[in-house]
């Protein structure tokens, strides 16, 4: 079985690595199997990247496709193009994508160009936003998917709807939580934590990038507002994401108890997550995480693709008007919000399952083969 797992962003980081040493358990117990990791450098800041590698135990990826930088398009062209190449050199029997970045959706369309089955991680999550570039990147990627490895049974009732047969879904669970259990106890300060003097449950962490939030500089300077408004004095730290940085130069946002970071690595921005009061967020990925450590969290997304987060975990979808913000902020510090539980499976044990059926998957069809 020879399989090419591709990554590009950072969300891609935390859902390969699981999988990556589940397939390594496979070949030390005699499986017959190889992969090989794509980068395709869709993320080449190190602290979206690199460092990512380090901290949680990946392989140097065997190839760097370096297609990061430009629009929407031309990044998409840039990783096919380049993607294109790599696969005719090191043919696959499968490719497997993970989320929902550009990288996912690129690389999924060129595989199927080239009579390549693909395996989605992540797949049938739908937030029914055709706006977000990820709900496209979702929808055309489980278009042409053969084999979908669900988070939830969410995301296999909307897989259902669309066509999808029974023997191609995998309800398996969530890999990002696979790493999450198994790194907490590495989990570190950042260097906010001392010059901040923060303390556990006594501040606040902020994440905003999606371009209903940031690409407005009135809207992105009112929800900082109202977020330090209605803060009851504790510190917010605020990782900037690349794309927010630029808006924040325009709007000039100069508040004592914010603090402005660059991009954390995994084990320290999780260490900041699981010992703040709350979290306020327009990132999925996170939503998760919170709802895994019992942290309150707050998402500024009119929808979500991860209803089970609201549902079953700490997660609050407030919309993205900046009004919302102070009745939910007060309902944190009345000590009223929601206690939430932990999804099915989500049991740091899908990578495992997903080896498991990609073991099973690959001896059928060589039976199917040898018979016909």
């Amino acid at each position: 079985m020879n399989i090419t797992i591709i990554a590009g962003a950072r969300p891609n980081f935390m859902k390969i690595a699981p999988i990556i040493s589940a397939l390594e358990e496979k070949q030390q117990q005699g499986y017959n199997i190889s992969y090989r990791l794509v980068h395709t450098g869709q993320h080449y800041d190190a602290n979206m990247s690199q460092s990512f590698f380090e901290q949680l135990g990946i392989p140097q990826p065997h190839v760097n496709l370096e297609a990061g930088g430009g629009s929407q398009a031309e990044q998409t062209a840039g990783i096919m193009t380049r993607f294109e190449k790599e696969l005719a050199a090191n043919p696959a029997q499968l490719v497997l994508v993970v989320g929902d970045v550009t990288s996912t959706l690129a690389c999924s369309i060129v595989a199927k160009k080239m009579h390549v089955k693909v395996a989605h991680v992540e797949a049938g999550i739908r937030s029914g936003d055709i706006t977000m570039p990820e709900e496209i990147n979702r929808m055309v990627t489980d278009a042409i998917t053969d084999y979908f490895f669900t988070t939830s049974e969410i995301a296999n009732a909307n897989l259902r709807k669309e066509g999808k047969s029974e023997d191609q879904l995998f309800f398996v669970g969530n890999t990002m939580i696979d790493t999450l259990l198994k790194h907490r106890h590495r989990f570190t300060a950042p260097p906010v934590w001392e010059q901040a003097g923060l303390q556990p449950g006594h501040y606040l962490v902020m994440t905003l990038h999606r371009p209903a939030n940031v690409d407005e500089e009135q809207n992105l300077a009112l929800l900082i507002n109202e977020i330090m408004q209605n803060n009851h004095g504790l510190p917010v730290i605020f990782p900037v994401h690349p794309r927010t940085a630029k808006q924040l130069e325009r709007i000039a946002v100069a508040q004592p108890r914010l603090h402005l970071t660059p991009p954390m690595s995994y084990l320290e921005f999780n260490y900041l997550v699981e010992h703040a009061k709350a979290v306020i967020t327009d990132s999925g990925g996170i939503t998760e995480e919170t709802t895994v450590m019992g942290v309150p969290c707050m998402t500024l997304r009119d929808s979500t693709e991860r209803p089970e987060t609201c549902t079953l975990g700490t997660n609050a979808l407030l919309g993205t008007d900046p009004a919302a913000l102070k009745p939910a902020m007060d309902k944190l510090f009345a000590g009223q919000w929601q206690k939430g539980g932990i999804p099915p499976m989500w049991d740091g044990h899908t990578a495992q399952r997903i080896a498991e059926h990609l073991v099973t998957l690959f001896a059928l069809e060589a039976k199917t083969a040898t018979v016909a």
